[in-house]
C-alpha cells in the first residue's frame, strides 16, 4: 500500500538535524514520507539530504531552490508538490526538532477522524512550550490573542507551525495569493481554511525550543505578522 501521508520540511543550514529527524520520522509506526525543500543552504544540508535518499529510496525526497525565499513561499512549493504526487495528507513540520515527530501520528489520526486540517497546538488544554524564555512565551501567547481579535477565529495556537492538512484544503485555498513569508502565512492558511468552510482542531503539543543550529527568527517577521492580518481581511483566499 503507498504511504498517504508527506511531511513537509524546509530547510536552510539545518545539517546538524536532517539525519536526526530522517531516522526519527522513517522509524515511526505509521508510514510518513519527507520532503525537504533546501533553500541553498551553504553548510550542505542538501548534500546530506542525497546522502539519506541513498539509504531510504522512495521515501525521502528533496526539492532545491536558487536561494533563501522564505518560510511561506518553501512550504507552498512543497504544497503543489504534494498536490501533484497525490498525497491525501500534507503535513508541516520544523527541522529542529521543536515538533516531536512521534506528534505525527497524532495529527494524522485527528485528520483520519474528521478535522481537515489539524494544528499542533501550544497554547490548548495539555499543550505546553519547554525551554522558552517567559518573555518570548508571553510574547507569542499575545501574538495569538491580538490574531484572534482582529479575524474573529477561535484558533488559539494561530502561529503553530506543525499542521496537518488533507489535500483538498490545498487545493482549495488560492496558493498563489498568499505572499507571506514567515508567521503570518501560518496565520492566513489557518484563516483561509476557516474561511472555506473547513473543519480544524487543535491537538495539544509540547514545543520544545531547538536544540541544534540558529532561530530564524527576526524583527521582520514579526512586523509581517503584525501588519499583515489586517491584509488577510480583505485577501481573496
Amino acid at each position: 500500500m503507498a504511504v498517504d501521508s508527506i511531511v513537509i520540511i524546509p530547510t536552510y543550514n539545518e545539517i546538524e538535524n536532517v539525519d536526526k529527524m530522517v531516522e526519527a520520522v522513517i522509524g515511526l509506526p505509521v508510514e510518513f514520507n519527507v520532503l525537504f525543500v533546501d533553500d541553498n543552504s551553504p553548510d550542505g544540508t542538501a548534500s546530506k539530504i542525497k546522502e539519506l535518499q541513498k539509504i531510504y529510496p522512495n521515501r525521502i525526497f528533496l526539492e532545491e531552490r536558487a536561494g533563501k525565499l522564505g518560510l511561506g513561499t518553501a512550504y507552498i512549493h512543497g504544497f503543489k508538490w504534494s498536490i501533484a504526487n497525490h498525497y491525501p495528507f500534507i503535513i508541516e513540520m520544523d527541522c529542529d526538532f521543536s515538533h516531536d515527530p512521534k506528534d505525527l501520528i497524532r495529527l494524522r489520526q485527528a485528520c483520519l477522524d474528521g478535522a481537515d486540517l489539524a494544528i499542533g497546538s501550544r497554547y490548548v488544554k495539555e499543550g505546553k512550550v519547554k525551554n522558552w524564555p517567559w518573555d518570548r512565551i508571553l510574547m507569542s501567547y499575545f501574538a495569538s490573542v491580538y490574531v484572534r481579535s482582529i479575524l474573529w477565529i477561535s484558533i488559539k495556537d494561530t502561529t503553530s507551525g506543525f499542521k496537518c492538512y488533507k489535500k483538498q484544503v490545498l487545493e482549495t485555498i488560492q496558493l498563489d495569493q498568499i505572499t507571506f513569508k514567515g508567521y503570518a502565512f501560518q496565520i492566513c492558511m489557518k484563516y483561509a481554511a476557516l474561511k472555506h468552510g473547513f473543519k480544524v482542531k487543535e491537538i495539544p503539543i509540547t514545543f520544545i525550543d531547538r536544540l541544534f543550529g540558529e532561530s530564524k527568527m527576526s524583527t521582520g517577521i514579526f512586523k509581517e505578522a503584525f501588519w499583515g492580518v489586517w491584509k488577510m481581511k480583505k485577501m481573496k483566499l
